[in-house]
C-alpha cells in the first residue's frame, strides 16, 4: 500500500547502486517520495521496486547519463518544473587513482562533466525553486579529496575542492533563505567507485574502508545536527571547526593595497 503521507520528492542521481541508491532507501524510510536517476536503466528499476515494495513511496527512475548534455537537460527540466522535489541529492561522479602522466585527458574531461558540470546545473536548475517556495535541501556528495588532493588523482581532488567550494559559497548565498546545504566529504568507502577508478578497495589499508551503509548513515546523522561539511571519518570533528575557524580569518586577510614586505623589492 502506498504511504500518502510525504515530505516532498527527493531527486537522487547516481541512484543505482551504493552510495546513491543507500540514500534513496533512507531518504524513503523518511518520508520522502523518490525521483531515482542513474545510467543503468536496469539497476535503476531493481533499486526502485525495492525501496517501493519496502517503504510503499512513490518512486520514479529517469535513465539518464549526466554525461550527455540533452540527457543531463532532461533532468534539470524536471528539477525546474515539479515543485514537489524538496531534496536534491548531487551524488553521481567517478574518480580515478592514476597520476596525470599515466591519466587519458579525454577521460579527466569526463569527469569534469560529471563531477563538476552536471552537478552546477542540476544545482541551478533547482535552488531558484526552492527558493521561491521557501525550502529545500541540496545535499553534495565530495569527497576528503577535497581537502587532501595529493591522496588520489589530481582532477578528480580538484573536481571535489569546487563541489566543496560551491557548497560554501551556496550556504553564505542561501543560509538566510530557508535552504538547507550540506557537503559530505566519505573516506574510502566501500563501494564499486575504486573498481571503475582502477584500484579494488580490498587492496587499501586494513581499518581505512568504511561500509557505504555506515557512511550514508553518518551524513544523514550530521544533516540532522545542523552540519554543512560532514566528514564521517573524521574522528574529531573539532579539527574541522578549527580549520574552518583559520580559514575564515586568512580569508579576510587576502585584499590589500600593497604586496607583502616578503614581496617587496
Amino acid at each position: 500500500m502506498t504511504n500518502t503521507t510525504t515530505k516532498g520528492t527527493a531527486l537522487i542521481t547516481g541512484a543505482s547502486t551504493g552510495i546513491g541508491a543507500i540514500y534513496a532507501d533512507r531518504l524513503a524510510q523518511r518520508g520522502h517520495d523518490l525521483i531515482l536517476v542513474a545510467r543503468n536503466a536496469e539497476r535503476l528499476a531493481a533499486v526502485a521496486r525495492r525501496i517501493s515494495d519496502s517503504s510503499g513511496r512513490n518512486v520514479k527512475v529517469v535513465p539518464a547519463d549526466l554525461g550527455n548534455q540533452t540527457e543531463l537537460a532532461q533532468v534539470e527540466n524536471i528539477l525546474r518544473t515539479d515543485a514537489s522535489i524538496t531534496v536534491l541529492v548531487n551524488n553521481a561522479g567517478f574518480g580515478a587513482v592514476t597520476p596525470l602522466l599515466n591519466s587519458d585527458v579525454d577521460r579527466m574531461e569526463q569527469m569534469i562533466d560529471v563531477n563538476v558540470t552536471a552537478l552546477t546545473r542540476l544545482t541551478y536548475a533547482a535552488v531558484p525553486g526552492f527558493v521561491a517556495r521557501n525550502g529545500g535541501t541540496v545535499i553534495n556528495i565530495a569527497s576528503v579529496v577535497a581537502i587532501g588532493p595529493e591522496i588520489l588523482n589530481g582532477v578528480y581532488g580538484a573536481s571535489k575542492a569546487f563541489v566543496l567550494a560551491l557548497t560554501q559559497s551556496l550556504q553564505h548565498e542561501l543560509g538566510d533563505k530557508g535552504i538547507r546545504i550540506q557537503a559530505v566529504l566519505p573516506g574510502a568507502t566501500a563501494t564499486e567507485f575504486w573498481d571503475i577508478a582502477g584500484l579494488a578497495h580490498s587492496n587499501l589499508r586494513e581499518g581505512s574502508v568504511m561500509s557505504a551503509e555506515d557512511m550514508v548513515d553518518a551524513a544523514l546523522i550530521g544533516f540532522d545536527q545542523g552540519e554543512v561539511i560532514t566528514i564521517p571519518p573524521l574522528q574529531d570533528g573539532d579539527e574541522w571547526s578549527r580549520h574552518e575557524a583559520t580559514r575564515r580569518v586568512l580569508a579576510q586577510r587576502l585584499s590589500h593595497a600593497r604586496p607583502g614586505a616578503r614581496y617587496l623589492a
